[in-house]
């Protein structure tokens, strides 16, 4: 039965195709999580492990525990349902294997060599010589290929947390979103949108066998499984958006369902699916578009920079400590680092979009080449598959609307 028949209003496709795929919802959203990130870290890069008293204990427990629990899910699904639009658009999976690293990986190497080459030489402990020559140094550089390592030599050793940039842990996993994402287009399993459906069903049922066989291990915070169930919720949301309405009774029921399993023993692991739903309302909303905040897309450097910019201003001024101060330096010091990650970094890669479409033509030229002259079957294993059943795909080349895949 198509829910859009039971609840008011129209369905998420209709609205998604309505706004030709550029909701301003989408980017709005994304910068309100960027920054929820940072608040969430206030706690641990201004106190550590140490308490920090009553008062900023009921402020986390009654404010800002409930949301921040769910930021990185919702990233997550919020990605899901983007990259599936970018997957339809893409001919080939190496387009879209192009352009998700065109999107993470200049970013995150740039601020991985500001971290060791730049900031970790003004404030590391010990000799420039030794510095240089520390293994654990050698180390991080392996941040720009995704596996992650957190410390730099004689770096944030007095701040109350040591890790130079502590969020990266969820980059694998997204790459990992990725990957997988390319593997069920290749089987054909996210064209037939039922055995999309059963995939993620396959993760509920991981998850309550995890939670049986690990009774006594409490998850009161979203873990990496977690992170990948919403990507695909995202994705199951994506194909079924055709039959799925953009209602506030079902918004406020996946509200309040996510709400509910923040109090239930591991239910944050059953989450992915409601708070995918109450992600995708919330971008299809599209309101009045600012030409301030969304002049450029700044979530991304907001997210790969807040972390280290909190520490960096703890090792500076260790006075400024208190969460308040924190927040009050931290959060504009990024929104002008992340400007600059976005308009001298992470725009011109975009631009490169169109060297790869032209890698992409001259591919697809000699695929067609080869086929015509019975070369060789290889090439034929890597285009990407006829997508079925496929409502409401934007068609048009909007840069905006290409940003928005990331």
């Amino acid at each position: 039965m198509n829910l859009a028949s039971i609840f008011e209003g129209c369905t998420l496709g209709e609205r998604f195709k309505s706004t030709q795929g550029r909701s301003t919802g989408f980017d709005y959203i994304r910068v309100v999580l960027a920054l929820g990130v940072i608040c969430w870290h206030v706690r641990v890069t201004s106190y550590g492990d140490r308490d920090p008293g009553i008062q900023y204990d009921s402020l986390a427990d009654f404010v800002l525990l409930p949301f921040a629990i769910f930021i990185l899910p919702m990233f997550f699904s919020l990605s899901g349902f983007l990259v599936a639009g970018s997957l339809e658009r893409c001919k080939t999976f190496l387009m879209f294997l192009g352009l998700r690293v065109l999107r993470i990986a200049p970013a995150l190497a740039v601020a991985v060599l500001l971290s060791a080459l730049v900031l970790g030489p003004l404030l590391t402990t010990l000799p420039l010589r030794a510095y240089f020559a520390d293994p654990e140094l050698h180390a991080y550089f392996l941040n720009m290929v995704a596996d992650i390592h957190y410390l730099l030599p004689g770096v944030f050793v007095s701040n109350p947390f040591p890790l130079v940039n502590g969020q990266l842990w969820t980059i694998p996993y997204e790459l990992a979103c990725y990957v997988a994402l390319v593997i069920l287009a290749a089987t054909g399993i996210f064209q037939q949108r039922w055995w999309l459906f059963l995939s993620l069903m396959a993760f509920y049922a991981a998850q309550v066998a995890n939670t049986i066989l690990r009774a006594n291990d409490q998850m009161k915070g979203a873990g990496g499984s977690t992170l990948v169930m919403s990507f695909v919720a995202g994705l199951v949301i994506y194909r079924y958006r055709d039959r799925i309405p953009l209602s506030r009774r079902l918004f406020l029921l996946a509200c309040a369902v996510s709400a509910a399993l923040i109090v239930v023993p591991n239910g944050v692991r059953f989450s992915a699916l409601p708070i995918a739903y109450v992600t995708i309302y919330l971008g299809l909303k599209n309101p009045r578009r600012s030409k301030i905040v969304l002049s450029g897309d700044y979530s991304y450097g907001l997210y790969v920079y807040g972390f280290l910019t909190q520490q960096a201003l703890m090792a500076i001024s260790p006075a400024l400590r208190e969460w308040y101060w924190n927040l009050l330096l931290a959060i504009p010091c990024a929104i002008v680092i992340a400007t600059g990650s976005w308009w001298l970094v992470e725009r011109p890669a975009l631009a490169q979009r169109k060297r790869l479409s032209q890698l992409e033509a001259w591919y697809l030229t000699l695929r067609a080449n080869w086929r015509s002259t019975k070369l060789t079957p290889v090439a034929r294993l890597t285009p990407m598959p006829a997508l079925s059943n496929v409502e409401g795909t934007p068609e048009g080349s909007d840069f905006r609307a290409r940003r928005a895949e990331g």
